[in-house]
C-alpha cells in the first residue's frame, strides 16, 4: 500500500449471495442440491485484489437479513475492509441472490432475483467514503450502478469528486435484465465514460457503449474518447488492449471450463494487480488473462479468486510449452 493511502481500491457496487448448483448439466428443475458463496461483480473484483495482497474497500449495499450479514462476514474473512458496507434501514429490499445453471463449456444462464431494486442501486452520495474515493490509486465501478436511482446519481457523484484521475475503471458489464432497454443504457455509459480513465469488456458490452463490436474500433471508439486505456475481451480469441502508444494481443489460456461466470471478474482483480505493480501493458493483460482462466475452471466465483502465486505458476507453465 502506498505510503499515505487507506486504501489501495476502492469498488464500488453491485454484492449478494450466489447460489450454485453442484448438479451440472441439468436446469434448476432438477438440482437438488447448492452451495452459497459471495456475489457480485463488484465484489467479487475486490475479493480478487485482496488475494493478489492489496488493501480493499467495497461500498455497497445490504438487506436488513440473514445474507445480509452473510456479505459482511463473508467479506471480511475474504481479505475486503468492509466499512462501507451499509445496510439497509428497516424493511427494505432483501439482499439479493442469484442462481445460476451450469452446462460447461459455454452456457451458464444467470437468474438474478434483484427486484423491484436491490439494495446496492439505493446507494446514495451519503454512502459514499468521498475522501477515499478521490485518493484511492485505483477506483472501479461497474455498468450495472448506472442502471437505476439513486445508484446512478451517486455513482456520477463519487466520479465529480475523484475526477479523471489515472486508474479510475468502468467495468462495462452490461446485463440486459437490469436495463429498460439498450438505448438508455447506451446514453447512460456514453455519460460515464466522460469520468473514467480505463474501460473493459467484451464485444457486446462494446456495442452498447461505443457502437462497435470490431474489437479494433471498438478499442479506437473508446480512445477517442479520452480514455487513457481501453481493454477489449475477444472470447476464445484472446484479449485486445489499446492505449495511444501501444496496443497488444494476448491469446486465451486454455483450460477445463467449469463455470465461466467468475472469469470477468477474477481478469479485472489480475488488471488491478499489474496497474498497481506497475508492469507493462503485455505483463499486465497476460496476468489478469491467466487470472480469469484459472476461476473459469473452477465452480465458483469470490472463493474461487486466485492467489498471486497461483497466476505466476500458470504463467511459468504456459511460457515453458511455447
Amino acid at each position: 500500500m502506498a505510503d499515505g493511502q487507506t486504501f489501495d481500491v476502492i469498488s464500488l457496487g453491485r454484492s449478494g449471495v450466489d447460489i450454485y448448483p453442484l448438479d451440472h448439466g441439468v436446469g434448476l428443475e432438477d438440482v437438488s442440491t447448492f452451495r452459497k458463496f459471495l456475489g457480485g461483480s463488484a465484489t467479487n473484483v475486490a475479493v480478487a485484489a485482496a488475494r493478489h495482497g492489496h488493501h480493499v474497500a467495497l461500498v455497497t449495499k445490504v438487506g436488513n437479513d440473514p445474507f445480509g450479514r452473510f456479505v459482511h462476514a463473508e467479506s471480511a474473512r475474504l481479505g475486503i475492509d468492509p466499512r462501507f458496507i451499509s445496510t439497509i434501514d428497516g424493511d427494505g429490499p432483501p439482499t439479493p441472490v442469484t442462481f445460476c445453471e451450469i452446462f460447461p463449456p459455454d452456457n451458464f444462464p444467470l437468474y438474478f432475483y434483484r427486484y423491484p431494486a436491490a439494495p446496492d442501486l439505493l446507494l446514495t452520495e451519503a454512502d459514499l467514503p468521498l475522501d477515499e474515493i478521490a485518493s484511492a490509486p485505483v477506483f472501479w465501478a461497474t455498468v450495472t450502478g448506472l442502471s437505476q436511482e439513486p445508484s446512478r446519481a451517486t455513482h456520477f457523484a463519487a466520479w465529480q469528486r475523484r475526477g479523471r484521475r489515472s486508474h479510475t475503471v468502468l467495468d462495462l458489464d452490461y446485463r440486459p435484465m437490469f436495463w429498460d432497454d439498450p438505448a438508455q443504457a447506451s446514453t447512460q455509459v456514453a455519460r460515464a465514460l466522460e469520468h473514467v480513465s480505463v474501460a473493459v469488456g467484451n464485444a457486446e458490452e462494446c456495442f452498447v457503449a461505443v457502437g462497435e463490436r470490431d474489437p479494433q474500433r471498438a478499442a479506437d471508439a473508446l480512445l477517442e474518447r479520452g480514455l487513457d486505456l481501453a481493454i477489449v475481451k475477444q472470447g476464445p480469441k484472446g484479449v485486445l488492449a489499446a492505449t495511444a502508444e501501444e496496443r497488444i494481443e494476448v491469446a486465451p489460456h486454455w483450460v477445463e471450463v467449469v463455470n465461466g461466470l467468475g472469469a470477468g471478474d477474477a481478469f479485472g482483480g489480475g488488471l488491478i494487480h499489474g496497474l498497481l505493480s506497475g508492469w507493462d501493458l503485455r505483463r499486465t493483460v497476460e496476468f489478469a488473462n491467466v487470472a480469469g482462466a484459472i476461476v473459469a475452471s473452477r465452480l465458483e466465483c469470490s472463493t474461487a479468486m486466485p492467489t498471486t502465486a497461483e497466476v505466476e505458476a500458470a504463467l511459468a507453465g504456459r511460457r515453458s510449452e511455447s
